[in-house]
Formats: structure tokens, sequence, C-alpha cells
């Protein structure tokens, strides 16, 4: 488990110096988290002490919207008065993000079949040529 946190740390810090020197309109572990799964991507497994790290993170993810719960009853009066344009705000960006994903979905799916049709024609491509080499 030790070794999970630190792999965790250590992915952090990287993407905080690279925040800190080189892209510092992205938070450091956001970029942390990309190199994270980049480097996850291109090794193709998890190593065990990090699952088990993630997974208690996990088991405790609704503990990161207790802040968000004082802030609003903190700034309940605000809100209540500028209670229109926060509505449309959330209303605007719920509307934007589910469009996006649909639209995201949809390219994927594109570019997934037009793979799938391809490697499609490999193959019959490949029984043809056995077939007349035959």
């Amino acid at each position: 488990m030790i070794s999970g946190l630190v792999q965790l740390f250590l992915w952090q810090g990287l993407g905080e110096l690279l925040s800190k020197f080189f892209l510092p309109s992205i938070p450091g572990p956001v970029l942390g988290l990309l190199l994270l799964l980049a480097f996850l991507c291109f090794r193709g497994q998890v190593d065990t002490d990090l699952a088990t790290v993630a997974d208690a993170f996990r088991q405790h993810l609704g503990l990161l919207f207790v802040p968000a719960s004082v802030g609003v009853l903190l700034f309940l009066p605000e809100l209540q008065t500028h209670a229109l344009a926060v509505s449309t705000a959330l209303l605007v960006s719920v509307i934007l993000t589910i469009a996006v994903t649909a639209i995201v979905l949809k390219v994927f799916w594109y570019f997934s079949l037009k793979r799938n049709k391809i490697n499609a024609i490999h193959k019959v491509n490949a029984i043809h040529r056995e077939q007349h080499h035959d």
C-alpha cells in the first residue's frame, strides 16, 4: 500500500513540476493523473499496490463532497440572490456536457466501425491470397 501511495505522489509531483515550468494553466494534479494514465496505457497493466490504493480512494470518494457542501451552506445567501444565474449556468453546463459526451461517443463509434471494416477487409484479402496460392 505504501508503494502505491508513493507512486501516486511521484506522479502528482511530476505533474506539479510540469505545471510550474511548462503548463501553468493546467493544475499539477490533473497533469499528474494524465501522465499516470499514459504510463499505465503504455505499460498495459496496473501494479497491485497502486490498484489497492486506488480502490481505497474510490471507496471514500464521497468525502470529497463535504467541502463543497460546506461552501454551499456558507454562501447560501449569495446563492439565493443569484439563483437564476446559478441555475442557468448549471443547466447549460449539464446540457453541453451531455451533448459533447454524445458527440465524442459517436466519433469513437464511427472510428471503431471503420477499423472493424478495415480489419474484415484485410482478413478477406488474406483468405483470397491463401486460396490463390494453393
